[in-house]
């Protein structure tokens, strides 16, 4: 006897599972408690009776998970008072190293004829009625049970009376028969499993005990090859099943056309979006099967990609409890009595939710669209129009509407179902039933007797048996399949084809950006944690910006990861078959002429070959298994059965496996030959890799096992076998460990984006990439922090568990201040940690004020001034020195309700998940994230109210570490806030910091300030005279860029040294410094009564400090003296110095430009900010410049250009003999006309602000390294510069020239701050 491998059998094992009469009526205890329900409504234990073999060694058969999936909500009892319909559905049973066994079950109501049952469900009844206040006696029928009307009358499940009367009613239970595959053939185990029952159900019994039928289909039976289709023998009709080839999509036995048909368009597309951004998904339906349709139909739509996080699509009733699982799933929910506002989960927000029954999806919040949504929902809807004719079915097509049912068409069955020579068929006897009733049948029939054409009707179908029989011989082997069923196999054939024809011009260029290792790949699995697979940065960046908002978070997904993997592996192993389709079919569409990768919606090609190759298997049968036979006469004595009963089978036969003799192998020669034949004539010419799939397959398992130790995040999926209180603790502890480990590799990957070239530098090997990234790798946080609040919770309020959490915080520190501000002040007691004043280090010479340690020699120093904080900071002048009192910038409130309260103000935001994601990103922006969230948790009774024991948030080491991970995210400055909530008004701090010299630091005049940022600007906002410190509402201004001063040059000395001038955005906390060190007022410096100022961000030093004192720091250019003496020349030394910087500063121009627009910074920056271009070139103008040597007066750069300008006038005037080209006349016009349009603009900007508006808008308009060389060349330029400068000096011009001829190809736009909105 030899073992067969799990590559040649079509069935692993059949499975019977029902009540057990010597086990009793056991209530079904891990479905939950049902004593308020009455006994026919309530669950009851269900067991494997029997099954076979009993093992095989590539599939171990586990008791209890196939027990379960037959029976998620245990046996069902009923009367004959109510319906009975059988039923079907599969199940899948996914491992923990993800591999799947599919199982088929067949669940009928069998009649039960044990006294002991029905005597304890009888006992049951009477307990319950008198539990629930009623007699027994009360419960008796009204009219006789014996009636014909109420022997007639079937009561629809689910309606009338729940009792059970043992004397007058039959008692029926649930059982169900089962098979167990390697591959889903849904159709053929379904069809197979109806004839089984049907032929214990009605006569007349077949001819072959039922151990034949079964031994055959497990024994002899065997896998179709790739390609090929396969028949094989029922208890009553023949059943073909076939399977797709190595280059087709992979085997779906399901209708995608009911699944359209349910859900619709609109539906089917929100549900896809979700599963592939790896949301949590939840299907919920009263039927098992419309939930292994939808979850199997969805994991189809996915290819290439596959699900790697738990996939459930019939969850067990004691189950039900990984709900709570804080991962990625899919799982179906069986629809109970219970209704649907009892199934709100804690996470509820974060999850998708597909109520079938009802037809109604919820979606979370910030679910993006999927790149050309409305044209592929045009392209489905067109499709579906166009097999909606075929079937037959008048039924719109709209986005929300449903495909009609598929018209079920016999008219295609083939005389081979009539007779396969293995038992007696009935000839369609509902047929026969309305002829025999036809009057004008029985005139016929009667005429038909008396002329001898044939004595019954009997003949007469037998007749056309023989002749249907005669005519599939003559034909070549026609079609048992119906036409419908072709037809909708076409149908799913066709939608599949379609998202992958979406995917395939996603994804077209994707290898371009695997970044392959350069070591084996023992080496590259060893270190996969710490490798970079794929270049998402550029791929991004290569793609339209519409697609973005999908894109970036499906390439952090753990599907993508995987896909990648499996591509990188394929260098080293067998490619992955899925992966290799999608190659093939990358490679077709990029031989086309064109580029695949067009903006625009490509429709899927036409489907001709792959449906050529269904119609072909269904036409055409490639291989036909042997028929079942009787077992050996006298060895074996088959099961007895009893009409409506389906019988324990005789083990010793079906456990028996067949010995390899010589017949078998001629048999398997014979499907060999007839295979290559086959392929000869087809001209399929397969690849050596495709003749040998089998292999493929085992090496691609052999592989996936490596990379699964290799990744970060592995399957978790619930053991159906381990209910044991034992096994639900290790269960929650893995959720725990994954949720810790998803946390470090979050903030991990947020810091290396962040930190940039900084990263790159500590050897984490990725760019920086912001914008959409950013955004993604939040929500991707504010989900994983959804799912750690959601782990454990005790009860179930809202849609956001870290909002609730929040929320009864709040509640109870408000309780908590209201009960202290009753209490006085006078009242002894302990003081509580947040007390003003703290005794605790008073022997160590200490006392704690406000949190802070002050010794008692300060203590007799400090001085209490009440009214202090809320005096207004003015420029006074301080005591005799003459200084002044420069304001201070307090700290913001640190407190977690300060910033929920400013979250709950917000009047945009109108549901919970949106106020918790608010708050996440604020306390984000102000690095007070892991503050907050600890200060959340040291509420240890609140803890315990809201969370079991088994929580993430109750253990305490991974919480640690969790608020650790979380800590780390402090050393980087995030935006997410600010960038996000564009329309909310926020209330901006500025301090104005003038020099503290004496006559310096005051003006007479009235000043003005405008702040301008990525989102907008304020206009001119008045200050008060005298006030440094004023406060403005406005809208978000987004990240701060400029900020231009000034004053109405009014009074006796309105002249103005400022230093710098701080802006803090007062929600953010975000803190903007903008250096100026120069004069406003006329007659001082450059004459300037405005200057424009460029933003730096002011990173926070220390996390303690309470209050945030701003020192006066060195200044940039010194107020007395802010150019170089007219005695000082620039030595040469410092050319290349210059040289070098403004090659800087045009290098961060171009890498600004060829950043994605959403990534880049401030241009403004760029241009003027520090070591920005103007400054760059303000230093090249200086350079050998005889400001101070030749004239008395002092000069500026502003006064060379206006003898140039007035040298260029003269020449345009004809009053330089020397003839001059047009291009020169040209730059010579253009030069002028600028610096006229300068003058006249404002009187209000000094020479040195007109010099940087000047190389704005020559660089601008692409002009400056024209007037460069016309500059040079003046006599002007040979008076005020020296020989050893940039202008008089041909090569240093022509490094000029050249370098910021590197700009020419960019269009650079500026802000309205930088021109002072003049229309340059």
């Amino acid at each position: 006897m030899t073992t067969t491998t799990p590559a040649n059998r079509f069935a692993d094992y059949f499975v019977i599972c029902g009540l057990d009469v010597a086990s009793g009526l056991e209530p079904d205890r891990l479905s939950g408690d049902h004593l308020h329900c009455p006994p026919l409504e309530r669950p009851y234990k269900s067991k494997v009776l029997a099954h076979y073999p009993e093992s095989v060694s590539w599939n171990p058969f586990d008791k209890d998970a196939v027990g379960m999936l037959c029976f998620p909500k245990g046996l069902t009892f009923r009367t004959q008072r109510h319906a009975r319909d059988a039923k079907f559905h599969s199940f899948i049973i996914t491992r923990e190293d993800g591999s799947r066994n599919f199982g088929s079950a067949y669940i009928f109501f069998e009649e039960v004829t044990n006294k002991r049952i029905c005597s304890a469900m009888k006992t049951l009844q009477t307990m319950y009625l008198l539990d629930t206040g009623q007699s027994p006696k009360d419960s008796s029928h009204s009219d006789s049970d014996d009636s014909p009307i109420m022997m007639k009358t079937i009561i629809p499940q689910g309606e009338g009376k729940k009792t059970f009367e043992a004397e007058k009613d039959k008692l029926y239970v649930t059982k169900c028969i089962c098979l167990m595959t390697q591959l889903p053939f849904v159709r053929a185990c379904r069809n197979f499993l109806k004839q089984m029952h049907e032929a214990v159900a009605k006569s007349p019994q077949p001819s072959l005990p039922l151990e034949s039928y079964i031994y055959n289909v497990l024994y002899d039976v065997p896998l179709p090859p790739p390609g090929r289709s396969m028949k094989f023998f029922g208890v009553s009709s023949p059943i073909v099943c076939q399977r797709p080839g190595t280059n087709e999509l992979p085997l779906f036995d399901f209708s995608l056309w009911e699944f359209f048909r349910k859900l619709g368009t609109d539906n089917v597309l929100k549900i896809f979006t979700c599963v592939m951004l790896e949301h949590q998904t939840l299907l919920y339906s009263s039927d098992y099967n419309k939930l292994m349709l939808v979850a199997e139909s969805i994991s189809a739509l996915m290819f290439p990609f596959t699900w790697q996080h738990v996939y459930v699509p019939i969850l067990p009733a004691s189950l039900q409890h990984f709900l709570d699982a804080p991962v990625p799933f899919i799982m179906g929910l069986h629809r109970g009595e219970e209704g649907r506002s009892e199934l709100l989960r804690s996470c509820e927000g974060n999850m998708c939710f597909v109520d079938i029954d009802d037809n109604t999806v919820e979606v979370p919040e910030d679910v993006p669209v999927f790149p050309h949504r409305e044209e592929l929902s045009e392209e489905l809807c067109a499709l579906i129009k166009k097999y909606n004719r075929m079937f037959n079915k008048d039924v719109q097509t709209s986005n929300r509407s449903y495909p009609g049912t598929p018209k079920k068409d016999n008219s295609n069955k083939v005389a081979g179902q009539l007779d396969s020579g293995t038992g007696s068929w009935p000839n369609s006897p509902k047929k026969m039933e309305i002829l025999q009733q036809s009057e004008a049948w029985m005139k016929i029939s009667n005429l038909a007797k008396k002329t001898g054409v044939w004595d019954s009707i009997e003949d007469f179908a037998d007749d056309v048996s023989l002749k249907k029989d005669k005519a599939a011989k003559d034909s070549k082997d026609p079609s048992l399949v119906p036409v419908s069923e072709v037809d909708d196999l076409k149908f799913s054939n066709a939608v599949r084809e379609i998202f992958l024809n979406r995917f395939v011009h996603m994804f077209s260029s994707y290898e371009a950006f695997v970044i392959q290792p350069s070591q084996d790949m023992e080496a590259w699995l060893n270190n996969r944690e710490s490798m970079q697979i794929f270049d998402k940065a550029s791929f991004l960046s290569d793609q339209p910006e519409t697609h973005l908002p999908f894109l970036s978070p499906f390439t952090e997904t753990q599907m993508f990861t995987t896909f990648v993997d499996n591509k990188i592996v394929s260098q080293w192993e067998e490619t992955d078959p899925y992966l290799r389709v999608f190659d093939d079919r990358i490679k077709m569409i990029n031989d086309e002429p064109g580029d695949p990768r067009t903006p625009t919606y490509s429709q899927c090609p036409s489907f001709l070959n792959t449906e050529m190759n269904i119609e072909k298997r269904s036409s055409f049968i490639d291989h036909t298994a042997s028929k079942p036979a009787s077992p050996p006469a006298g060895q074996f004595e088959p099961a007895t059965v009893q009409m409506g009963f389906f019988p324990i089978l005789n083990q010793d036969i079906l456990n028996t496996e067949p010995s390899c003799n010589k017949s078998k192998s001629r048999e398997n020669a014979k499907w060999r030959k007839k295979d290559r034949i086959l392929q000869h004539a087809e001209h399929l010419q397969l690849s050596s890799d495709q003749r040998e799939s089998t292999a493929a397959e085992r090496n691609a398992k052999q592989w996936l096992r490596y990379l699964q130790e290799a990744k970060i995040k592995s399957l978790r999926q619930p053991k159906l076998s381990d209910m044991s209180a034992q096994g639900m603790v290790q269960t929650n502890w893995k959720f725990v460990e994954t949720l810790l480990k998803e946390c470090k590799t979050k903030t991990k990957k947020m810091l290396v984006e962040k930190m940039g070239q900084e990263a790159v530098d500590l050897g984490h090997g990725e760019v920086r990439i912001t914008g959409v990234e950013e955004n993604t790798l939040i929500a991707s946080l504010c989900d994983l922090l959804e799912r750690i609040w959601s782990h454990g919770l005790q009860t179930k309020k809202g849609k956001s568990a870290l909002w609730y959490h929040l929320l009864s915080f709040q509640e109870n520190e408000d309780v908590d201040s209201n009960r202290s501000s009753d209490v006085k002040v006078l009242t002894p007691g302990p003081l509580k940690r947040n007390s003003l004043i703290d005794l605790s280090s008073l022997m160590d010479g200490s006392i704690k004020i406000l949190g802070r340690s002050i010794s008692w020699s300060n203590l007799s120093s400090m001085t209490i001034d009440s009214d202090k904080s809320a005096t207004l900071k003015t420029h006074r002048r301080k005591g005799s020195q003459g200084r002044i009192e420069l304001p201070i910038l307090k700290a913001l409130p640190k407190s977690l309700l300060h910033d929920m309260r400013i979250v709950q103000q917000m009047t945009n935001i109108k549901t919970e998940v949106g106020y918790s994601r608010a708050w996440v990103r604020l306390a984000l922006e102000k690095k007070m994230l892991s503050a907050h969230l600890k200060e959340l948790l040291q509420d240890s009774v609140l803890l315990r109210q809201l969370y079991k024991r088994y929580a993430f948030l109750r253990c305490e080491d991974e919480r640690e570490q969790f608020l650790y991970h979380l800590l780390s995210l402090n050393a980087v400055d995030f935006f997410c806030f600010t960038n996000t909530f564009t329309n909310i008004v926020v209330p901006y701090r500025l301090l104005i910091y003038p020099s503290t010299k004496f006559g310096c630091g005051t003006t007479s005049a009235t000043p003005w300030v405008s702040i301008a940022g990525q989102l907008g600007e304020t206009g001119v906002i008045e200050i008060q005279k005298g006030c440094l410190d004023h406060c403005v509402d406005n809208k978000n201004l987004g990240v701060l860029t400029t900020l231009r001063i000034g004053h109405d040059n009014n009074g006796m000395t309105p002249r103005w040294l400022v230093e710098y001038v701080l802006v803090r955005n007062e929600i953010s906390g975000h803190t903007y410094r903008f250096p100026c060190g120069r004069w406003l007022g006329k007659g001082v410096d450059d004459g300037s009564i405005e200057r424009l100022l460029v933003a730096e961000l002011v990173h926070q030093t220390s996390d303690n400090d309470d209050v945030v004192t701003c020192h006066t720091p060195p200044r940039s250019r010194s107020p007395s003296s802010p150019r170089k003496s007219c005695d000082q020349v620039i030595p040469i030394s410092s050319i290349p110095e210059i040289q070098e910087n403004l090659g800087h500063a045009v290098n961060n121009l171009v890498k600004y430009f060829y950043k994605p627009e959403k990534e880049r910074g401030s241009l403004s920056f760029l241009l003027c900010g520090d070591h920005g271009l103007v400054q760059c070139l303000e230093s090249v103008f200086l350079c050998g410049f005889r400001s101070s040597r030749l004239f008395r007066n002092k000069m500026f750069i502003w006064d060379y250009f206006e003898k140039v300008k007035t040298n260029f006038e003269n020449s345009l005037s004809g009053n330089v003999r020397r003839p001059i080209p047009e291009v020169a006349k040209a730059g010579y016009w253009l030069f002028c006309n600028l610096l006229n349009k300068i003058n006249a603009a404002t009187e209000t900007i000094g020479k040195d602000g007109k010099f940087q508006i000047f190389i704005c808008v020559g660089v601008r308009d692409h002009c400056l390294h024209r007037w460069l060389p016309l500059m040079a060349n003046t006599t002007v330029t040979g008076q005020m510069y020296e020989e050893n400068s940039f202008l008089r000096d041909p090569a240093l011009t022509k490094f000029l020239v050249h370098i910021i001829n590197t700009l020419n190809e960019f269009p650079i736009v500026l802000e309205p701050s930088v021109l002072r909105g003049l229309e340059m």
